[in-house]
Formats: C-alpha cells, sequence, structure tokens
C-alpha cells in the first residue's frame, strides 16, 4: 500500500480568474499556498482535511464525474450566504434519507459541489 502523506483535488478551470474568484471570494476558502505568475498563476485552497489546486488553464470544463464535496456546520446558513453571493444554487438543502443535511451548488464550470452538513444526531458524529 501506498502511504499516503498528503492529496489534494486539481482543477483545470477554463477560466482561472474566474475560478479564483468562485473558490476564494463566493465560498470564502482560505488560501494555503499560491505559486507561479499571471492569469494561470495557482492557488492552492485548504478544503478542511484537504486541498483543492485550482492552476492552469484547461481546453475544456473538467469532467461531469468530478464532484467535490465540502462539510458545513450549517447548511442553511451556507445556503443564504452563497445565494447572496449570486452562487449557483442547484438544490438548496434538505435532509437526505441517510441523514445528511445536503446541498448542491456548482462552480464556474459546472463542476457539483456538495454542501453537506451532519447533524448532531447522525451516526458519523458517534462511535459504536
Amino acid at each position: 500500500m501506498v502511504h499516503v502523506l498528503g492529496s489534494r483535488i486539481l482543477l483545470r478551470p477554463t477560466d482561472p480568474g474566474r475560478s479564483r474568484a468562485f473558490y476564494g471570494e463566493a465560498l470564502g476558502l482560505a488560501v494555503y499556498r499560491e505559486f507561479g505568475t499571471g492569469p494561470e498563476r495557482g492557488t492552492v485552497y485548504f478544503l478542511g482535511g484537504g486541498f483543492l489546486e485550482v492552476s492552469g488553464r484547461g481546453e475544456e470544463p473538467p469532467s461531469s464525474a468530478v464532484r467535490i464535496w465540502l462539510q458545513v456546520d450549517d447548511a442553511e446558513a451556507a445556503h443564504e450566504e452563497l445565494r447572496a453571493k449570486g452562487v449557483t444554487v442547484l438544490r438548496p438543502p434538505r435532509r437526505e434519507p441517510w441523514g445528511l443535511v445536503e446541498m448542491w451548488i456548482e462552480d464556474p464550470d459546472g463542476v457539483r459541489i456538495a454542501v453537506v452538513e451532519v447533524p448532531d444526531d447522525h451516526p458519523l458524529r458517534h462511535r459504536p
């Protein structure tokens, strides 16, 4: 087995500046590091226990199979804040049959992002 020391999701957006504005300003992700110069420079954002790197430029949007999962404390508050910032909300928060509260948004290239709240009574919060 490979011993993984770190990880990150790599996105090659069609418009790097637009994507940096989305992840850095609209979502408010904190910057871990930046590298390079010019419009295609790289920015790495904190994603809780991982990272999201937005760098370079893709000729086409990322595959529709790409999804990002972000856990938040309060999905309803996140919904209101993101709507106010003009983020495209595909589906407002609702409690799913598996007990999580999920909302779906998308980035400027159409990458779907699950914004998830783990309620206090959910099994993910408790060990058997």
